[in-house]
């Protein structure tokens, strides 16, 4: 892994968004420029962990962040074990308090995408560009 990469094994858990950001943070603040994917980087570190901690990781597996950043963009990959739950945009209502995340993803990535995972599971990432 290069110094302007970082991966790291997150639990199933609600404080997991919170670690992906201060990965994210140390890692731009180390790369040249970084500071340019900073705040775009952590929405989208926080709703793809958190769609992983919510819907594509079931009791008892992790969740696995990777990071990398060159001078042309921020790339963040979530792998989770759940193969048969593809993230999708939906249309939440008014009221709804959920269903926006992928919504900002899609908004602050030049592209993002989703693919399976051998032996188990699937890649979200997403590409925030300069």
């Amino acid at each position: 892994m290069s110094r302007n990469s970082s991966a790291v094994w997150l639990p199933r858990s609600r404080r997991s968004p919170a670690i992906a950001r201060q990965r994210l943070s140390v890692l731009l603040s180390a790369s040249p420029d970084g500071k340019r994917f900073l705040d775009s980087g952590l929405v989208v570190a926080t709703e793809l962990v958190t769609n992983a901690v919510l819907h594509g990781t079931p009791v008892g597996h992790l969740i696995y962040l990777a990071l990398d950043v060159d001078p042309t963009r921020l790339r963040i990959e979530v792998h989770d074990a759940r193969g048969d739950h593809l993230p999708a945009i939906s249309a939440p209502g008014l009221d709804g308090e959920t269903g926006r995340g992928l919504r900002l993803v899609d908004s602050l990535t030049k592209r993002w995408g989703c693919c399976p995972r051998r032996p188990v599971g699937k890649i979200v990432w997403g590409e925030v560009a300069a």
